[in-house]
């Protein structure tokens, strides 16, 4: 049942590869303005973040498992460390990102896109290590 469930969430936000080529290229397929495209990329985002927090439940539910199991507590806490530094890479890369914008009207949009990128990547990651 939980394995069913990690596909369906992984499934709503990663969905094939082929179409998740770039957040803006999506978007901009139903849209027709960079303000509609920009609306797009920011309700994208909301449910990437929205997604990321589930899957880091599971995985974390799923470390704290594997430190009962084994008697130690070294799962959950390298997760946390590692969710940090993930955090931490995902806000200054989107944020050179968005400098090479050089301060352009699309700024936003590439930032948002960026995250939504690597959010996706790291929902796949996390999900990956659910046991």
């Amino acid at each position: 049942m939980r394995k069913g469930l990690l596909g369906f969430v992984a499934g709503c936000v990663v969905g094939p590869t082929a179409a998740l080529a770039d957040p803006t290229f999506e978007c901009g397929m139903n849209a027709s303005s960079q303000i509609e495209i920009g609306a797009c990329v920011n309700e994208m985002l909301a449910t990437v973040d929205q997604t990321l927090e589930v899957a880091l439940g599971f995985a974390m539910e799923s470390a704290k498992a594997l430190d009962d199991a084994t008697e130690r507590e070294e799962a959950a806490p390298a997760l946390e460390a590692s969710q940090t530094a993930w955090a931490e890479f995902r806000d200054n890369h989107c944020n050179y990102v968005g400098a090479t914008f050089g301060g352009g009207s699309g700024t936003g949009i590439g930032i948002a896109s960026c995250r939504v990128e690597l959010g996706r990547e790291r929902i796949k990651t996390l999900l990956s290590l659910v046991q």
